[in-house]
């Protein structure tokens, strides 16, 4: 098996050289001269389609920094904890705000052009911009729910020829009986290229879910140009690291983290996530390409150049979500043009851009087996032997923190520490035991925490460490049930309108509107299904983790468990002519395209999923785990931020992230990172590095050396990716503000008071 892996790893670096030098690809060597990435504006998400978060404005150095002061502030005049990362086009910029409207501002004021509201379902993390060559036509593309929507960018208003009156539904297209396709949306918005959307998904993590095709809309027409299936269909690549009949029922493999385009040589690097079921692979024997790779694809065509796959055969949700990024290096006297890939292993994977060749080797090294029954774990796993890892790769009884756990609850881990399977990054869940998964599920890298110098070869990387404590079980999460089984609907006394006015008050700041999570917090949909009401009930009410306990009457808890439990539910409802308007600002429009009004997801059983396929064998048996996350399991630092020199594959410096958590102190703590951060990058010509932290401030490092330069108040905790732009003259440093800024126990911040009204900033020198 081993040689088979290797084999299909060499293959596709000699088909990328095959197809390289057909000219398949117009590279620069062929005369093709794309235009440059404009790097004094934000029209992208990630700062441009190569995701660098790098800006060549030059107004602010090491040693002006200090002098930023507070330009203007758009308060969201709510109570929503956004992740949105803002962008800039043409003086305008889009934000998330007032109850999940799309806002239009003056980027050089703050001043609202126009309102687009009612966008509940909307893909959270950010919004993509296309002009057309003479600029006649600029529009807006993103996700809401499982539609793609199109709005004019100057108007706010939507743009019925896109697809079928403003909208594309997304559950189409994908092999499976729409009924059945529960996700697809993706959180991350996708990438521009040419006049071309790419566009990935985030299909679930149960059995029987959607695959994670790799799709291409015309932003003009919304209709599909090319389609890469990461789930190969018969006489595919890769087909045959899979069962014959596994694209019939299996899914995920699918890209919902940040995609990067290499505009000179018209490469879209793909990282994709875990096959499902995450942690049984009984049905889905073999490597399972696509999954948890980077996929090198030709942006135009989709046709694959070439891959590598970082785990086989993934059974611990190690999904590739980070952006790769794209930096020129000197190695061995050569200059090198390289993606760098960052995963949840806590490794960091380089690669020639053309050829897929690994710039350090990259060894196939023996991983425990598997014991569970069905169970075939892949024998060897890939370890890159550098540039060296950016996290803890192992957990031992001497990592237990000292800090936040009680005397009891260390002991107690003390002690399921030392009789877990506990074998290094690779050890395969068991059944009835503890297994150990470091950096965990939740770890290493994700979405919006790469960033880097696009020449120099100098890559940043915010790295989390959040065990995972896995046990399989033949029971779901929570409560027994069959393969199929539908959730409940209902919960005896409790009224559904009802507890979703609680959901808005209690929970929606950290769960959002449509229960999928706000970065930090995780997804509250199928809760019920997956955790059974009572065991929903007893941690409502007594907290668990980074949840405190949230004290309700009788009747208000039986009808906030009927609201998780309904089958559609959303936290706001639709938008409705006789809702009352905001007090001020030019509202445009409300609830999105025409086309896509039906808007909610279809709930399909938890981790169970829907059916499997008439006339396929259905596994005899089927393991479950709850995703086990630790946050306070291990002892500081939680969040570090680290900047390799990838010349040499070295650490530059390392420091730990986003502050310190306020608990740890208190017991006499110092350097330890914000538990469970996920705040974006940006790094500057001049020399900066800039990151904002859930503790209410954001901080300039000096990017040489990791030299704290500058500390701005914010108003609240960020989640999300900054943005830096021009306008009027001005470089300009905006940051999305809405996060409380307290952690509770458990490391994640949740409760607690804000400092000001939750807004977004931006900074700027003071006018001359």
């Amino acid at each position: 098996m081993q040689e088979h892996v290797s084999r299909y790893q060499r293959r596709s670096r000699v088909s990328a050289l095959c197809v390289v030098l057909a000219g398949t690809l117009l590279l620069p060597a062929c005369g093709r001269q794309e235009p440059a990435i404009d790097r004094r504006t934000w029209s992208d998400y990630g700062g441009g389609p190569d995701n660098a978060r790098f800006s060549t404005l030059d107004q602010i150095t090491k040693e002006n920094v200090s002098q930023l002061e507070v330009a203007w502030t758009y308060p969201t005049s709510d109570n929503v904890s956004y992740v949105w990362g803002p962008i800039v086009a043409n003086g305008v910029m889009y934000v998330l705000a007032r109850d999940f409207s799309l806002v239009a501002l003056d980027a050089a004021t703050g001043e609202e052009i126009w309102i687009h509201e009612g966008l509940q379902g909307i893909a959270p993390r950010g919004i993509n911009y296309w002009e057309s060559e003479d600029g006649s036509d600029r529009r807006l593309l993103y996700q809401r729910y499982h539609y793609l929507e199109a709005l004019d960018a100057r108007t706010g208003l939507p743009i019925l020829s896109f697809g079928k009156e403003g909208a594309v539904n997304l559950r189409e297209g994908l092999r499976r009986d729409v009924a059945t396709v529960g996700r697809v949306q993706s959180s991350n918005p996708g990438k521009i290229f040419e006049n071309l959307l790419i566009l990935g998904s985030a299909t679930g993590e149960n059995y029987v879910a959607t695959p994670g095709d790799i799709r291409a809309f015309d932003v003009r027409t919304g209709e599909l140009v090319w389609q890469f299936h990461t789930i190969p269909l018969p006489g595919e690549f890769g087909y045959e690291t899979w069962p014959p009949d596994a694209y019939k029922y299996a899914g995920g493999a699918n890209a919902w983290g940040e995609i990067t385009i290499d505009v000179e040589r018209g490469i879209a690097f793909v990282p994709t996530g875990s096959p499902t079921y995450d942690y049984y692979g009984a049905d889905r024997h073999g490597a399972n390409l696509f999954g948890t790779s980077l996929l090198a694809l030709n942006a135009r065509t989709g046709e694959r150049i070439w891959h590598f796959q970082m785990v086989h055969h993934d059974l611990w949700d190690y999904d590739n979500a980070a952006a790769p990024q794209l930096t020129t290096i000197r190695h061995n006297g050569r200059t090198r043009d390289v993606v760098v890939q960052a995963g949840k292993t806590g490794f960091l994977y380089v690669f020639d851009r053309d050829t897929g060749e690994p710039i350090w080797p990259i060894e196939e090294r023996p991983v425990p087996p598997s014991d569970v029954p069905g169970e075939q774990a892949w024998p060897t796993q890939p370890f890159p032997t550098n540039p060296p890892p950016f996290t803890p790769q192992t957990l031992s009884v001497d990592d237990i923190n000292p800090y936040v756990l009680t005397p009891e609850e260390r002991d107690e881990w003390r002690d399921r520490i030392a009789k877990a399977r506990n074998l290094g990054l690779f050890t395969p869940p068991a059944v009835g035991i503890d297994t150990v998964s470091i950096p965990g599920a939740q770890g290493g890298a994700n979405w919006g925490s790469t960033a880097a110098h696009p020449t120099n070869g100098t890559f940043y990387v915010l790295g989390i460490t959040v065990p995972s404590i896995y046990r399989l079980s033949l029971e779901p999460p929570g409560r027994p049930a069959a393969p199929g089984a539908a959730p409940t609907t209902a919960i005896a006394g409790g009224d559904v309108d009802a507890g979703r006015a609680i959901y808005q008050v209690r929970c929606m700041s950290c769960h959002g509107p449509d229960l999928r999570g706000t970065g930090t917090f995780p997804s509250l949909v199928d809760v019920s299904m997956r955790l059974g009401p009572e065991t929903l009930r007893d941690i409502i009410a007594s907290g668990r983790l980074s949840m405190p306990p949230t004290p309700l009457s009788a009747d208000d808890m039986a009808s906030l468990l009927a609201f998780l439990a309904s089958p559609n539910p959303s936290a706001v409802p639709e938008p409705s002519a006789e809702r009352e308007e905001y007090s001020r600002g030019p509202v445009v429009a409300s609830g999105g395209a025409p086309g896509a009004r039906a808007g909610g997801y279809v709930a399909r059983g938890g981790m169970v999923g829907p059916p499997y396929p008439e006339g396929l064998p259905v596994p005899s048996v089927r393991y479950y785990t709850d995703y086990g996350m630790q946050a306070s399991l291990v002892k500081p630092p939680y969040s570090t931020l680290t900047a390799y020199d990838l010349n040499t594959g070295t650490i530059k410096w390392q420091i730990p992230a986003g502050g310190d958590d306020p608990r740890a102190v208190a017991e006499g703590a110092t350097d330890t990172g914000y538990p469970r951060l996920r705040t974006g990058i940006i790094t500057t010509v001049t020399g900066l590095l800039f990151q904002a932290g859930l503790d209410g401030r954001i901080r300039a490092y000096d990017a040489e050396t990791g030299k704290v330069l500058w500390t701005g108040e914010l108003p609240a905790g960020s989640i999300g990716i900054p943005a830096m732009y021009e306008a009027d003259g001005r470089q300009f440093l905006v940051v999305n503000a809405t996060q409380s800024p307290n952690p509770a126990r458990g490391g994640a911040p949740v409760g607690g008071q804000l400092k000001g009204e939750r807004a977004y900033v931006a900074f700027a020198l003071p006018k001359r």
